[in-house]
């Protein structure tokens, strides 16, 4: 009995951290997430051949005396997507690339792996989900060839290891990696216990022959990886691919990448042939903009080493509810509540009985406090029913006292707003005399939210567009 139940012994580890016990505790002490502990069997160590064997690096070396080992990177065929992954694919890294159903990662790893062969490496797609068939299908529509590119429908991973060590392909895509199972995990497939072992498995195999993988990850509701938090950290890199499934553009981010910057970002456009890279975001994203529209602000943001103009677009109107309304789309929910509050109390723009909703352009969601200024903007321009004067971009943050602070990089920014024709950029009073000038742009100086607007709004809405009635500067439109 005592033998058999040896045999059987299993650990209970956090979902969020990783952290084991050997008692079920109910929750995890460490990073104290509410999430329950889950079971998982006790993992013999083996050491089966063309793994990777951490033993054999025991011995303790001065960090002096190691020599730096040159990092080959091997191309993707993409500028955009070696841009993000910091000059290419690293041999014996794990790339998680993560997305929403039918965003396209299945599209785009399938375009990687066409185009890694092409080069003369050997690739292996491992597909848990689709069919040969099912493959070829998508192969045909995107008009790739499919030279060097094998395909193995298996979801077993000790099955998938020993092809792999058979065949020795220069590149393994594997989608994705919550269909993989293994036989030393008792749990059901895309279970934490399961993902992990796969990956764990996986990265061996990589870190012994040198090779990159690629993973694709399914999503929660909440837009977090599926499986456990410690699969992010296991691997080298992890890709998010976001965008709207019916929208044309996407976007490839980067959250974690051990071999170059993080949070870069790549932008694409999903066509018939599949996914082509955007080279100027900031013109694809104000393409199809009307000059002097009421309740619209142009904000240069900082997306990784990149700069890029979005485009926030504000509208208010007199609820008829008792609670107003609150919407963000692409936007920080509560960012938008701070700055609407601001303007109410600081700069006499009466918002509290207003419903308001506030989107960016184009699918691209904004994180960054710099572009509190251009939402304030927008959000008064539609209010007043003025619009922002032509030509004029606006970068800052805003304070609850009403006052302008300034964004890292303003220079970066406004000289990607004079590259596009911009002609004045509206900053915080801060940065009077730090800024050099930028040709073809004037700065416009403002020390408060209220000044800003008193200098970024116009007299008038005879530049509108959309030729809407005029309406007192202090007093909502629709009153």
């Amino acid at each position: 009995m005592a033998a058999r139940s040896k045999s059987k012994r299993t650990l209970f580890f956090c979902q969020d951290c990783g952290q084991e016990s050997a008692r079920w505790m109910g929750f995890c002490s460490g990073c104290g997430s509410r999430t329950p502990l889950v079971e998982a069997p006790v993992q013999k160590a083996t050491d089966r051949r063309g793994r990777w064997n951490p033993q054999a690096l025991s011995e303790p070396v001065e960090l002096a005396q190691v020599e730096p080992e040159a990092q080959p990177r091997i191309t993707t065929g993409c500028g955009e997507m070696d841009r993000v992954l910091g000059g290419g694919l690293v041999p014996g890294s794990l790339t998680l690339f993560a997305g929403e159903p039918g965003v396209g990662k299945s599209t785009l790893l399938l375009q990687i792996a066409e185009a890694v062969s092409a080069e003369g490496a050997k690739t292996l797609y491992v597909s848990g989900e689709e069919s040969e068939q099912q493959i070829k299908l998508r192969s045909q529509r995107l008009g790739l060839k499919g030279k060097d590119v094998f395909l193995l429908p298996e979801t077993a991973v000790e099955e998938i290891v020993q092809h792999l060590e058979e065949a020795r392909p220069g590149l393994v895509v594997v989608d994705s990696i919550q269909t993989l199972s293994s036989a030393e995990a008792s749990s059901s497939p895309g279970s934490p216990a399961q993902v992990r072992d796969c990956a764990l498995q996986l990265m061996q195999w990589a870190k012994g022959q040198r090779a990159p993988v690629l993973l694709a990850g399914h999503v929660t509701k909440d837009g977090s990886v599926a499986g456990p938090r410690v699969l992010e950290h296991m691997v080298d890199a992890v890709l998010y691919l976001e965008g709207e499934s019916l929208g044309a553009h996407r976007l490839l981010r980067s959250v974690k990448n051990r071999f170059g910057s993080t949070h870069e970002v790549a932008m694409f456009q999903m066509t018939g042939g599949g996914l082509e890279e955007v080279l100027d975001p900031s013109q694809a994203l104000l393409g199809e903009r009307l000059e002097g529209t009421v309740g619209s602000a142009i904000a240069p943001i900082l997306e990784g080493s990149r700069p890029m103009l979005v485009e926030i677009q504000a509208l208010t109107s007199l609820s008829m509810q008792p609670v107003p309304r609150r919407t963000a789309n692409g936007m920080d929910f509560h960012r938008m509540i701070m700055v609407a509050a601001v303007l109410s109390r600081r700069a006499r723009v009466a918002l509290a009985n207003q419903d308001l909703i506030v989107s960016v352009a184009g699918g691209l969601r904004v994180s960054e406090p710099a572009a509190d200024l251009a939402l304030a903007l927008a959000l008064a321009s539609s209010f007043r029913n003025q619009p922002v004067k032509p030509g004029l971009v606006a970068v800052g943050e805003v304070g609850l006292s009403g006052e302008l602070r300034s964004a890292p990089q303003t220079e970066r920014r406004l000289s990607e707003a004079a590259r596009l024709g911009f002609t004045a950029g509206l900053v915080p009073a801060s940065l009077g005399g730090k800024l050099p000038s930028v040709p073809g742009l004037k700065i416009v100086y403002a020390p408060t939210v209220g000044q800003a607007l008193r200098q970024g709004l116009a007299r008038s809405v005879d530049a509108d567009p959309l030729n809407l009635e005029a309406a007192p500067v202090d007093a909502p439109a629709s009153r």
